[in-house]
Protein backbone atom coordinates (compact mmCIF):
# COMPACT_ATOMS: atom_id res chain seq x y z
CA UNK A 1 0.00 0.00 0.00
CA UNK A 2 1.19 3.68 -0.69
CA UNK A 3 2.24 6.04 1.99
CA UNK A 4 -0.55 7.96 0.61
CA UNK A 5 -3.74 5.44 0.80
CA UNK A 6 -1.89 4.04 4.21
CA UNK A 7 -2.61 7.85 5.91
CA UNK A 8 -5.68 7.95 3.90
CA UNK A 9 -7.34 5.00 5.53
CA UNK A 10 -6.08 5.42 8.60
CA UNK A 11 -8.17 5.22 11.86
CA UNK A 12 -8.93 9.15 13.67
CA UNK A 13 -6.39 7.56 16.59
CA UNK A 14 -3.90 7.09 13.82
CA UNK A 15 -4.11 10.51 12.37
CA UNK A 16 -3.93 11.97 16.05
CA UNK A 17 -0.90 9.43 16.44
CA UNK A 18 0.40 10.85 13.69
CA UNK A 19 -0.12 14.14 14.40
CA UNK A 20 1.52 14.06 17.70
CA UNK A 21 4.45 12.09 15.96
CA UNK A 22 5.07 15.35 13.53
CA UNK A 23 4.81 17.90 16.61
CA UNK A 24 7.18 15.74 18.83
CA UNK A 25 9.46 15.55 15.62
CA UNK A 26 9.21 19.09 15.06
CA UNK A 27 10.35 19.77 18.14
CA UNK A 28 13.12 18.06 18.32
CA UNK A 29 14.81 18.79 15.03
CA UNK A 30 13.38 22.59 15.07
CA UNK A 31 15.26 25.54 17.37
CA UNK A 32 12.95 28.25 16.55
CA UNK A 33 9.82 25.96 17.77
CA UNK A 34 11.61 25.49 20.96
CA UNK A 35 12.15 29.30 21.13
CA UNK A 36 8.96 30.05 20.59
CA UNK A 37 7.51 27.11 23.03
CA UNK A 38 9.62 28.59 25.57
CA UNK A 39 8.65 32.43 24.91
CA UNK A 40 4.61 31.09 25.06
CA UNK A 41 5.37 29.40 27.85
CA UNK A 42 6.56 32.64 29.77
CA UNK A 43 3.90 34.86 28.16
CA UNK A 44 1.25 31.88 29.88
CA UNK A 45 2.92 32.61 33.25
CA UNK A 46 3.12 36.26 32.66
CA UNK A 47 -0.59 36.35 32.20
CA UNK A 48 -1.21 34.10 35.66
CA UNK A 49 0.91 36.49 37.24
CA UNK A 50 -1.37 39.47 36.24
CA UNK A 51 -4.76 37.34 36.21
CA UNK A 52 -5.82 38.34 32.98
CA UNK A 53 -9.84 38.30 31.95
CA UNK A 54 -11.20 35.96 29.76
CA UNK A 55 -10.71 37.96 26.27
CA UNK A 56 -7.08 38.50 26.83
CA UNK A 57 -6.75 34.79 27.89
CA UNK A 58 -8.35 34.45 24.18
CA UNK A 59 -6.05 37.05 22.67
CA UNK A 60 -3.07 35.65 23.97
CA UNK A 61 -4.34 31.87 23.19
CA UNK A 62 -4.46 32.92 19.80
CA UNK A 63 -1.27 34.29 18.92
CA UNK A 64 0.53 31.65 20.53
CA UNK A 65 -1.55 29.03 18.17
CA UNK A 66 -0.62 31.43 15.06
CA UNK A 67 2.68 31.57 16.06
CA UNK A 68 2.82 27.46 16.44
CA UNK A 69 0.83 27.30 13.36
CA UNK A 70 2.93 29.46 11.26
CA UNK A 71 6.58 27.81 12.64
CA UNK A 72 5.09 24.16 11.58
CA UNK A 73 4.30 24.86 8.46
CA UNK A 74 7.24 27.02 7.81
CA UNK A 75 8.87 23.31 8.62
CA UNK A 76 6.31 21.59 6.31
CA UNK A 77 7.25 23.46 3.48
CA UNK A 78 10.71 23.88 4.13
CA UNK A 79 11.05 19.96 4.47
CA UNK A 80 9.09 19.17 1.08
CA UNK A 81 11.42 22.03 -0.70
CA UNK A 82 14.74 20.33 0.31
CA UNK A 83 13.25 16.85 -0.88
CA UNK A 84 11.99 17.78 -4.15
CA UNK A 85 14.55 20.41 -4.50
CA UNK A 86 17.94 19.48 -2.75
CA UNK A 87 20.12 21.79 -5.40
CA UNK A 88 19.69 25.38 -4.47
CA UNK A 89 16.72 26.65 -6.72
CA UNK A 90 15.55 30.37 -6.85
CA UNK A 91 11.80 29.13 -6.76
CA UNK A 92 12.44 26.98 -3.67
CA UNK A 93 14.42 29.68 -1.84
CA UNK A 94 11.65 32.08 -2.58
CA UNK A 95 9.04 29.87 -1.26
CA UNK A 96 11.13 29.22 2.15
CA UNK A 97 11.88 33.04 2.43
CA UNK A 98 7.72 33.85 2.05
CA UNK A 99 7.09 30.86 4.86
CA UNK A 100 9.91 32.55 7.01
CA UNK A 101 8.15 35.56 6.78
CA UNK A 102 4.53 34.38 7.33
CA UNK A 103 6.01 32.81 10.78
CA UNK A 104 7.77 36.63 10.96
CA UNK A 105 4.23 38.58 11.10
CA UNK A 106 2.78 36.05 13.01
CA UNK A 107 5.47 36.47 15.86
CA UNK A 108 4.88 40.47 15.01
CA UNK A 109 1.33 39.84 15.37
CA UNK A 110 2.05 37.95 18.46
CA UNK A 111 4.42 40.62 20.35
CA UNK A 112 1.63 43.58 19.09
CA UNK A 113 -1.19 41.58 21.43
CA UNK A 114 1.49 40.96 24.03
CA UNK A 115 2.40 44.93 24.15
CA UNK A 116 -1.65 45.77 24.24
CA UNK A 117 -2.52 43.03 26.77
CA UNK A 118 0.64 43.82 29.31
CA UNK A 119 2.13 47.35 28.11
CA UNK A 120 -0.55 48.85 30.76
CA UNK A 121 0.32 46.93 33.47
CA UNK A 122 4.01 46.53 33.40
CA UNK A 123 4.39 50.49 32.51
Amino acid sequence: MRWASAVKNSSLRESFKYAFLGLTEALRSERNLRIHLGAGAAVLVLGFSYGLTFLEWLGLVVAIGLVFTAELLNTAIETVLDLVSPKLHPLAARAKNVAAAAVLVAVFTAVIIGIIIFGPRIW
